[in-house]
């Protein structure tokens, strides 16, 4: 996994962001009291300057998918960066019983903060909620538990976004094309983040009355899934003039049967953002045009707000002396004009 570069979203939230953002608070409130702009300028915020020495328990999902995989590697190299950070790391598990017993093996250890990434949401309530009653606060990383008093903050990433934002990009690519057409190849049908990013999509085609679509097939994240349903498509629909795939992994699948089938009478977009389709951007030898980030860069975000946590800092370039209670990740559009300054942060 390539390193966070200098631009990433740490030096966004952290660091001297909160130097300028300070001052633009003082420039902008200059008519209030002057012991209330010295409160506001004197939050403490997190930095890279080493600070109190802080414990995070990690608790990631099995590298069974290149997304998951780069989650787990964002969270190990972001705590390399800080000389304050101890990460103790579990062995991921998609097992909702053994996730529980790691979380729990890192409540006896009494680590300072704890970030998770559950299996299952919903089934590691419970043992969020513990964490928070023995006093150690919880990062939520992405799949959210199903209550608020299981965590102190929730960092993810944004489903219906992400599909909102591939069919904008989509309808302004057709909006000039009478009776334009666009199948979808899914992802799991059974889960709430595929169908909320159908649900985007299909709001998003809602502005264009001169796109429809017309067939949608859903897959399962994996390669040969993306490959054979993607073949279903080609074969059921002799013209179409754009595909918008949910997931980069099973994309490769997707671009596997379109080669074969010999098509290139389309436009195709990906969704998440795997280095392997950032770089087939960038050739532009290929359908596939563009990808929508569902960023893995979040585990870094999350250690970043962690260790601001155990420091009693908040975030740099907002006033508040605490950090946020949740923070939803922009589902950017990757395209030829802005692939170089997101190829580091592609997932393999």
């Amino acid at each position: 996994m390539s390193p966070i570069p200098a631009t990433s979203r740490r030096g966004l939230l952290f660091g001297t962001a909160a130097v300028s953002a300070g001052a633009l608070l003082t420039a902008c409130t200059s008519n209030e009291p002057k012991n209330q702009q010295q409160a506001t300028n004197n939050a403490p915020v997190a930095d890279d300057k080493p600070g109190k020495a802080v414990t995070i328990g990690y608790a990631g999902p099995q590298a069974d998918h290149g997304w998951l995989n780069a989650i787990n590697q964002n969270a190990k190299s972001r705590a390399e960066k800080y000389a304050d950070v101890t990460l103790e790391i579990t062995e991921g598990s998609n097992d909702t019983a053994a996730q529980i017993g790691q979380v729990q093996t890192l409540i006896n250890k009494k680590v300072d903060v704890l970030v998770i990434l559950p299996a299952d949401g919903k089934a590691l309530t419970q043992v969020g909620l513990q964490a928070m009653k023995a006093g150690i606060p919880v990062i939520n990383l992405d799949r959210v538990f199903a209550s608020q008093q299981a965590y102190r903050c929730w960092i993810g990433g944004d489903n219906y976004g992400m599909g909102l934002n591939a069919g904008h990009y989509i309808g302004e690519q057709l909006k000039d094309k009478p009776d334009a057409k666009v199948v979808e190849l899914a992802g799991l049908d059974n889960l709430e983040l595929t169908q909320q990013r159908t649900r985007g999509f299909d709001d998003a085609l809602k502005n264009y009355p001169n796109i429809r679509k017309v067939a949608r097939q859903a897959a399962d994240f994996t390669v040969e899934s993306g490959q054979a349903k993607t073949a279903q498509l080609l074969q059921a629909q002799s013209r179409f003039d754009a595909l918008w795939n949910h997931d980069d992994d099973q994309g490769v699948g997707a671009l596997r049967a379109i080669e074969q089938a010999g098509r290139d009478d389309f436009l195709m977009v990906g969704g998440a953002g795997a280095k392997s389709a950032m770089e087939a951007i960038k050739s532009g030898s290929s359908v596939l045009k563009a990808t929508v980030l569902y960023p893995p860069t979040m585990a870094a975000s999350a250690i970043d707000l962690a260790r601001a946590l155990g420091q009693g800092k908040g975030v740099g370039g907002m006033a508040e002396f605490e950090i946020p209670s949740s923070l939803t990740l922009y589902s950017a559009v990757v395209t030829e004009d802005n692939v170089d300054q997101y190829l580091p942060t592609g997932f393999v």
